[in-house]
Parts: structure tokens; C-alpha cells; sequence
């Protein structure tokens, strides 16, 4: 299984650099993939008791969260999300401390508007470490810059 997910990483890290060669960022599909390869199968719900650690957009549709530093799940949409990656907070709606798929929604906060709210469609728990070395591997391949690299540099709190 690891060789398996290791020759995945590999093979997505040269996906990235020959995709990032004339972009200074890693592109948000490719992120995307990134994270979409190194998570789980869908769950219906994750505990949440108010407060996020971080958070990633992945696009317009989509977005990692992360409830601790080393627990955190791949949110996708229903549909796009406007203003996602410009968004200065978000917060998720919940009932009593769980948060599920299809029922409870994402808003984006900032620019001044009212909250908006994006529809969970589906929740898959990240293999963290497994993501934090796809991007060292990807770093020293040099195909991420490194503001890219790591969870503090990437998310918004």
C-alpha cells in the first residue's frame, strides 16, 4: 500500500513540475489532486466543536479543513463556491458538534458581503503526513515553491 501510494506521489510530482514550469504556483487542479489522492473514503460526518485550525481552498469547489494540526478533511462542494479563494474566514454550520455531508454548508465571509453559503456535498478524511511528504517531494523535486509546502504557509485562519 505504501509503495502504492509512494509511485501515486511520485507520479503526481512530475505531473506538477512539468504543469508548474511556467507557473510560480502549484494550479489549483493540481492541488486538488493532490489532495483528492490522498484521501480517504466518504464519511456522512467529522466531529467539529466550533473552531477550525486552518484551512485550504482547492478551486471553487472545494476546500481542506483542518479540525486539528494533524487531522483534516477534503470538503467538495455542491457546485461553485464564489469567492473561495479570496474569502478572509470561513466557518461551517453544524449540529451538535458534527458536521455532514449534504446537509450543513460552508460560508465565506469577507468583502464585506453577507456569509454565502456552499453546500457540503461530500467529506473525505486527508492523510496528513502523507500529503506534508508528497510536498517535501515535490519541493525538492522542485516543482512547489516553497510558500506552497506547508500547511501554515498555505492555509487561511
Amino acid at each position: 500500500m505504501k509503495r502504492v501510494l509512494y509511485a501515486l506521489s511520485a507520479a503526481l510530482a512530475l505531473f506538477a513540475m512539468s504543469a508548474c514550469a511556467t507557473d510560480p504556483k502549484l494550479r489549483e487542479a493540481d492541488r486538488l489532486a493532490l489532495y483528492r489522492a490522498h484521501a480517504g473514503a466518504p464519511v456522512q460526518a467529522f466531529q467539529y466543536y466550533g473552531r477550525l485550525d486552518g484551512w485550504t481552498p482547492l478551486g471553487d469547489s472545494a476546500l481542506a479543513v483542518w479540525t486539528r494540526p494533524s487531522q483534516a478533511y477534503l470538503l467538495e462542494l455542491q457546485g461553485r463556491c464564489p469567492d473561495l479563494d479570496f474569502a478572509s474566514a470561513i466557518t461551517v454550520s453544524n449540529q451538535a458538534g458534527r458536521v455532514y455531508s449534504r446537509f450543513d454548508k460552508v460560508m465565506v465571509l469577507g468583502h464585506g458581503a453577507l456569509p454565502f453559503p456552499c453546500h457540503i456535498g461530500q467529506i473525505r478524511p486527508l492523510d496528513v503526513k502523507a500529503i506534508k511528504q508528497a510536498q517535501r517531494d515535490m519541493r525538492s523535486a522542485g516543482s512547489m515553491p516553497a510558500a506552497e509546502s506547508g500547511q501554515a504557509e498555505t492555509d487561511k485562519k
